[in-house]
């Protein structure tokens, strides 16, 4: 799914930014930053049905391959709690040219990787450049168009590039890695890295503005993501020390956040039980999505022997419909108020992932890409009413710091479901699919049933 833009973000650059220097259009502003954000919700995507074809280059295991996934999403699900304040520190203009021109280099590092090692450390780098990409690229836009109703518009031309490269991903990695090679889906970067570079000179400058970083909790929360995600992929010895540090570094980011004075996650936004609800949701949604897709990547080549692009290609139907149904979703939540489609959106997904079920090797390609409908259908429903219900329960002032929260965590989410379910297929394909299909099922029917239970309640304040 894309990466949802997050109030957060619009916070933390919704004072206008001082220009030094007036660009040519707010148009090409725009178009700089859409650029941008399409290329590293691209590669969070375009990776997953290239996964076997890097397996057979370098010899590696699921394990490995799943790292090749994680390395890239929990970096920047971790850093983005931070990179917003960077993005102000440093001035919006700056972050974006950092942040782009090393997703550009990290890109030709992997693509010239001559290991798996080599690969899964250009992937951090990348999901390091791309956290702060982000923020970046949504201030820019801030700037670019001082009129509201304008900038509303051009916000939701940039979400719809999110939409369009989650949709285009999987197509783009399957077509590329058979035309051409895995490596291929890194070297298209560097032609959009380098356009948006050029395209980002003619654009104003922004003032730096002081923001508060909170960097002990930041360091603490990587140490605790990485380390317990290693522990799920490698097991063993190595895997229960380090479940051992992401406990300790997990009680040192609690320790660390209540004693902060601008911590990156304020712990008492969690004595609201809606903000608990929607991020424990938000987190149920990614696991079953970012999930599937991977498993369901690796079950058209690995299982049914399916080339890269036929298995792109059956995620089309369902990946096409995201954007569209959040804006439905949007419109459902204005009407009907934001749980209808939050409980909607569980009914589909389950639907989905119980017919998801009966799936096995014989199954026809063309009815698991339709059986994969209903699950995207659901899970993009629920996104943006869970947003808002959690922003209603929040005071104003904090509604950008706890939509970024939301935001990580369901990233956090995403990529643990990737090492669970990895290790799950490893002791045999079809038992494993079944058993992640039936975790993602059973986590969305207990979020469900909490959510029907918040339904209609007045939310309780942060």
């Amino acid at each position: 799914m894309p990466i949802e833009q997050t109030p957060r973000d619009e916070q933390l650059t919704s004072s206008k930014p001082a220009l030094v220097a007036r660009g040519p259009s707010p148009a090409l502003t725009l178009a700089t930053a859409l650029l941008g954000f399409a290329l590293i919700t691209l590669d969070a995507s375009v990776v997953n049905v290239a996964l076997p074809s890097m397996g057979s280059s370098f010899g590696g295991g699921t394990s490995a391959l799943q790292w090749v996934v994680d390395a890239y999403t929990l970096t920047f699900a971790a850093l983005m709690l931070s990179t917003g304040a960077f993005s102000d520190r440093t001035g919006a203009s700056r972050a974006y040219a950092i942040g782009i021109a090393v997703f550009t280099l990290a890109s030709v590092v992997c693509g010239l990787a001559p290991g798996l090692p080599a690969l899964i450390g250009a992937r951090v780098v990348q999901g390091a450049a791309a956290a702060v990409v982000l923020p970046a690229s949504l201030a820019l836009v801030r700037q670019a168009y001082g009129e509201p109703a304008h900038r509303a518009r051009a916000v939701a031309v940039w979400a719809a590039g999110g939409s369009v490269a989650v949709a285009l991903g999987p197509v783009a990695g399957g077509a590329l890695t058979t035309l051409w090679d895995w490596r291929s889906i890194f070297f298209i970067n560097v032609p959009v890295g380098v356009v948006a570079l050029a395209l980002l000179l003619r654009a104003p400058r922004s003032e730096r503005r002081p923001a508060p970083l909170d960097l002990p909790g930041q360091v603490a929360a990587v140490v605790t993501s990485a380390a317990l995600t290693f522990a799920v992929i490698e097991g063993g010895p190595a895997g229960l020390a380090s479940l051992a540090i992401a406990v300790l570094a997990g009680v040192c980011f609690l320790r660390i956040e209540v004693r902060q004075a601008h911590p990156v996650v304020p712990l008492d936004l969690f004595r609201s039980r809606t903000v608990s609800m929607a991020v424990g949701v938000g987190a149920a949604n990614s696991v079953a999505f970012y999930g599937v897709v991977f498993v369901f990547s690796l079950f058209f080549q690995q299982v049914q022997g399916r080339s890269a692009l036929h298995a792109g290609l059956m995620f089309l139907p369902m990946t096409s419909l995201i954007g569209v149904t959040n804006v439905l979703s949007g419109k459902l939540a204005a009407r009907y108020g934001t749980w209808l489609p939050i409980l909607t959106g569980h009914g589909l997904a389950v639907a989905g992932l119980l017919g998801l079920l009966y799936v096995d090797t014989g199954t026809s390609p063309s009815l698991v890409s339709v059986l994969l409908v209903p699950l995207a259908v659901g899970c993009a429903l629920m996104v943006p009413p869970l947003t808002a219900a959690m922003l209603e329960a929040v005071p104003a002032e904090r509604a950008g710091l706890a939509a970024g929260v939301l935001n990580a965590a369901r990233q956090v989410a995403g990529g643990l479901a990737v090492a669970v379910f990895g290790v799950l297929i490893a002791d045999g394909f079809e038992t494993g699919l079944r058993l992640s299909l039936a975790i993602s099922a059973g986590l969305l029917l207990l979020t469900g049933a909490l959510s029907f239970r918040r339904a209609g309640r007045p939310a309780t304040p942060a």
